[in-house]
């Protein structure tokens, strides 16, 4: 099982790097608000873009039908994979036809998921991550922490040292244009140099066939103009149902991500330019599993914006590479117990519950709700350890009582002090405890009746 209190023991412990992280992500938090503001149509256009998504997942197997068909029509080629698997053997079948040695990619949680790279690299191929934060990343063999900004666990000071060792850069260089410019003269050798580009997919247009990549930096356009094969890889529930309906998720995207109107690259590939392959694999990885699922069918409906993760006090103050998993935060702890719930068993317990990031949801995935649903779920397995679930049971036999709640509140309020430090409490300090309880204080403040 994944431990994530374990594991953000290490990133809680550097103070420093602790408020850092939690002030950036936050910041990222606070311009999706200013975003948002200026749309008075915004929780209109939520609950629009919700109802699509569940509109597209009730009647998913025709649109993926339909988006077969216009994507053959339109000179791509299509596969489908059910898992992981079958994922990294098809996109490994296409550049081991062609042979190709060096691929470009732009950002996929995706593919992240499927263990893309190493599975390409152990077979020969060079792999480079195009996007700046997901190429420091790699150079540092980690995976990204974070769904949009895979490197905001890392300051200046520690990339402007990373690319002296790497791209040579001069000696405590830690400008963030120059650092950037390094990065853009590296990388433009590799575009120029890739024989085949991969990118992921933000939306695929069932009635058009087409597939839509959203970047600012402009990686995916270079990665898929330069090569002659270009490589797409998504999700089912990738889909919309026409471009009309595509709109009102580009309204809500930049915005929930990153504060921006709209992403500054949002780029549409109908079927390969002339002299050219496209290629769109279509992954299940679980996702029909999801679907099959009532209460938990609306996890389908995210659009990877990463909002939830800048809301999320757990996610802000432990890192992403505490959760284990490609995807991290709330929307991270719901998908990962359907792909394995015995190794990802604690993650729906790294929340408060606050219900913070159902709130941002630009989809409105009722999140907070569903870590619920999984933590009862995944005690009636077995799968929560033994003194979580005693505690659980404690608890909730104390507040059907009234008078066990007095009780517990008196002793409380005695012995609290008194008891031990758990790994819980040494790293927080507790307000002291009340002399009095609510109920005796009111009746104080109220009098007789």
């Amino acid at each position: 099982m994944i431990d994530h209190a374990a594991r953000a023991k290490t990133f809680v412990e550097d103070e420093v790097r602790l408020h850092w992280h939690d002030k950036a992500v936050w910041f990222v938090r606070q311009k999706r608000d200013l975003a948002r503001a200026v749309l008075p149509e915004w929780e209109e256009l939520r609950t629009l873009a919700s109802q699509i998504k569940a509109h597209t997942l009730s009647r998913l197997a025709d649109y993926l039908e339909e988006f077969e068909k216009k994507a053959l029509a339109a000179g791509a080629q299509v596969h489908w994979a059910r898992d992981a698997d079958e994922h990294n053997l098809i996109v490994h079948g296409l550049l081991q036809a062609r042979g190709v040695t060096r691929l470009v990619k732009s950002k996929s949680m995706l593919t992240e998921d499927c263990g893309l790279n190493p599975y390409l690299e152990a077979r020969g191929i060079e792999v480079v991550d195009t996007d700046l934060g997901e190429r420091i990343v790699q150079f540092r063999h980690e995976p990204p922490s974070h769904i949009v900004m895979p490197a905001i666990h890392l300051r200046k000071e520690e990339i402007g040292v990373l690319f002296h060792e790497r791209l040579g850069t001069p000696v405590g260089l830690a400008d963030p244009r120059a650092l950037t410019e390094a990065a853009r003269q590296h990388l433009r050798a590799k575009f120029l140099g890739a024989q085949a580009g991969l990118t992921g997919v933000n939306f695929a247009i069932a009635s058009t066939g087409g597939v839509v990549v959203c970047t600012n930096e402009g990686n995916a356009d270079l990665g898929t103009a330069l090569p002659p094969l270009h490589i797409a890889c998504m999700g089912v529930e990738k889909l919309v149902p026409g471009p009309r309906e595509l709109g009102v998720f580009l309204r809500l995207l930049a915005r929930s991500a990153t504060g921006q109107a709209i992403t500054t690259y949002t780029s549409h590939y109908h079927g390969p330019r002339p002299g050219a392959e496209l290629h769109i694999v279509i992954v299940d990885h679980g996702r029909s599993g999801i679907l099959a699922r009532k209460e938990f069918r609306r996890a389908l409906q995210c659009i990877r914006c990463g909002a939830c993760l800048n809301t999320c006090p757990v996610y802000r103050h432990s890192g992403g590479h505490s959760y284990g998993v490609a995807v991290a935060g709330p929307i991270g702890s719901v998908l990962a117990p359907h792909l394995d719930a015995k190794k990802n068993a604690g993650l729906p317990f790294a929340s408060t519950l606050c219900g913070s990031c159902t709130d941002v949801c630009p989809v409105r995935i009722d999140l907070h709700h569903q870590l619920l649903l999984w933590r009862g779920e995944l005690a009636a397995r077995g799968l929560v350890p033994l003194g979580k679930r005693f505690v659980s049971r404690v608890g909730r036999w104390v507040l059907l009582r009234t008078w066990a709640y007095r009780l517990f509140g008196k002793l409380a309020r005695i012995f609290a002090p008194l008891l031990p430090r758990s790994g819980w409490t040494r790293q927080r300090e507790l307000p002291p405890m009340p002399r009095e309880s609510f109920r005796a204080q009111w009746r104080n403040r109220a009098g007789p009746r």
